[in-house]
């Protein structure tokens, strides 16, 4: 593997990796001069088993993650289950001993057990994406915000977010940069396509590069917009949305970039829903833990709700985390939505 050079100076806590059996763990760089990781998941769920529910159900779901069996380790789930399967095509390679737990997650013992307790329980930890996971707690909470409605998650990664996004929605444009990441969406989309197969919802993966200030229509470029799908986008979307990408102060300026001159070319009044984990991380420069992504991330919402150009308000708020919590993940107190109501200026 190429030696990796970070462009930030921060030591990032939480890593996902999920290609044991690809030629290099590191499939690429971004623009940021971080590293991308490909991860594939199956949800086995009915969608059954939440439409009847309603925000007075505040019991989690069981959630859990397992590896694939070639008999097909979905099978003996009630609709009831929600759970994470590994894609079918993941296998460990012969002779790997990097440990992975059951969905290919690098294992790493964060606390040893002491010596002097052999039968202490195995700590819990997060499987997945915590962050997109409760922001899919939210989107199945506020199903009147996304029913029928023409969505697009900026920074979509697997598109977890878009997938759950799509059971209500008409048409989710799940975005992100890289055909290596976007093919990855794509595959999931198909994984999943059982949870969209009986409704109305489309999800159509595309390239949206927050360093460029429009949208690639080139068809052989893969991913790219057709006119037809620029137009659906900006005369009839109503909600933004993302989740785990403001570790970068670079990477969070573009976000608030793309995401103010996108606004302003919808036909509509929208809402952005940003899902941010403050994280503590061990910086270069300060030889210290702080937490200056989120420091950042906080400025740019500061900066954004004082924007006054004549045409748009925006108004910021955060969303108490009171929702219920229909997936089983760790809900620490350091994950934070904030809701940008996006309305005309009057």
């Amino acid at each position: 593997m190429d030696e990796v050079t970070f462009k930030s100076d921060t030591v990032l806590s939480d890593v996902h990796l999920y290609t044991p059996n690809q030629r290099h763990l590191m499939v690429r760089l971004n623009g940021m001069g971080q590293p991308v990781f490909l991860s594939q998941f199956k949800l086995l769920w009915s969608r059954d088993s939440w439409t009847d529910s309603g925000p007075e159900d505040n019991g989690p779901r069981d959630v859990s993650t397992q590896e694939t069996s070639p008999a097909g380790s979905g099978s003996g789930h009630s609709h009831e289950d929600l759970s994470l399967q590994a894609g079918d095509d993941i296998t460990i390679q012969e002779g790997l001993s990097v440990p992975l737990d059951e969905d290919g997650d690098l294992d790493v013992v964060r606390r040893p057990r002491a010596a002097s307790d052999p039968d202490q329980a195995e700590p819990a930890r997060d499987k997945v994406w915590r962050g997109a996971l409760f922001l899919a707690d939210y989107i199945l909470f506020r199903r009147d915000l996304f029913q029928g409605c023409t969505v697009l998650e900026l920074g979509a990664g697997t598109g977890l977010a878009s997938i759950v996004a799509a059971t209500m929605a008409r048409t989710v444009y799940c975005t992100d940069v890289g055909t290596d990441l976007l093919a990855m969406c794509q595959r999931n989309v198909a994984l999943n396509s059982h949870l969209t197969a009986t409704g109305d919802g489309v999800i159509k993966v595309k390239e949206l590069d927050w360093l460029k200030d429009n949208l690639c229509t080139d068809p052989k470029v893969p991913f790219s917009w057709s006119e037809e799908d620029i137009n659906d986008l900006y005369d009839h979307t109503t909600v933004l949305f993302a989740a785990e990408v403001f570790y970068d102060d670079d990477l969070t300026d573009a976000l608030f970039n793309t995401l103010s001159r996108l606004v302003h070319r919808l036909k509509n009044a929208c809402t952005a829903i940003l899902s941010v984990e403050k994280r503590f991380n061990f910086t270069l420069r300060h030889l210290d833990v702080t937490c200056e992504a989120y420091d950042h991330f906080r400025a740019s919402l500061d900066s954004l709700e004082k924007l006054a150009d004549g045409r748009l308000r925006f108004m910021v708020e955060p969303v108490e985390a009171s929702f219920p919590q229909l997936l089983i993940y760790e809900r620490i107190r350091q994950l934070e939505l904030w809701k940008i109501r996006v309305e005309p200026a009057a």
